[in-house]
């Protein structure tokens, strides 16, 4: 089984997709993770700079917005076939609202399985606070009830939600492991979905409980003979990221963070990563 890592356009959205890219290559990285607009000019600029620097693309979809379930439902297949039209290795989708009942959003991952099995893409649905998949528990049930689901596995909004490192829910996150088929390497506490620095000592335990999850997925696919993982890592800017008061400057740096997450699960799964 190969492991491939992606690098977020999240935070780096000043930036020419040329110098990303070329940024995103030269860091180590695989490919790039990244949402999708619908304008014709920004695509190709994607594209390109995609080709140039032999990048592989995983697509993001975040717009979960509308609370209305049918204007909802038009715009989540807009964006998605948005998305296959670029023949993404995935599309992570934070799909549905945490305040929809599991059939609205069963109507949802529905939808999107029409699209993957049209297109041949994988629809990865996020564990992420306000959308479906929003707690451990919730999501165990919908993974019941919806058993060709996968999952993009981002446990650090779990850790938020529960407010702990989810140590009484540990049959939920073995299921949601059974699903996984994507990470977004990034690590939460019980208040926040994001620790300040995963390479502090005072976060070891937050860090070690992340770390043994994804071991749980890597080991999961790799006795499954799964030819491929992805992962993320997806540490974000502000107001994920810690600043200083009243001056606004960061109290890390996210590029390098994600960069230290990236060496670091290369080096844990160093047999498998290319």
């Amino acid at each position: 089984m190969e492991i491939k890592f992606f690098c977020p356009r999240w935070g780096c959205e000043n930036m020419s997709w040329d110098a990303f890219c070329s940024r995103v290559k030269d860091a180590g990285y695989d490919g790039v993770e990244t949402p999708i607009p619908f304008d014709a000019d920004e695509k190709h600029e994607i594209v390109t700079a995609l080709k140039k620097h032999d990048l592989l693309l995983i697509g993001q979809y975040y717009q979960s917005f509308e609370k209305d379930l049918e204007q909802h439902k038009q715009d989540f297949k807009k964006h998605l076939e948005n998305i296959t039209a670029l023949n993404p290795v995935l599309i992570d989708s934070q799909t549905g609202k945490d305040y929809y009942t599991a059939d609205e959003n069963r109507e949802l991952f529905e939808l999107a399985a029409t699209i993957s099995r049209a297109t041949g893409v994988v629809i990865a649905h996020e564990t992420h606070r306000n959308k479906a998949l929003f707690a451990a528990h919730i999501t165990r049930q919908l993974l019941t009830d919806n058993p060709d689901l996968v999952i993009t596995a981002d446990f650090s909004h779990w850790c938020n939600v529960s407010e702990s490192l989810l140590e009484q829910q540990a049959d939920a996150v073995n299921f949601a492991v059974s699903r996984s088929v994507h990470i977004h390497a990034r690590v939460g506490h019980s208040q926040s979905a994001q620790i300040s620095d995963p390479s502090a000592a005072e976060w070891k335990n937050e860090v070690d409980a992340h770390l043994a999850w994804w071991d749980a997925i890597v080991k999961f696919r790799l006795e499954r003979g799964e030819s491929l993982l992805t992962i993320t890592p997806e540490f974000g800017p502000f107001p994920y990221l810690l600043t200083l008061p009243y001056k606004g400057l960061p109290v890390v740096n996210q590029w390098n963070i994600n960069v230290y997450m990236l060496k670091l699960l290369k080096q844990r799964y160093k047999l498998l990563s290319s």
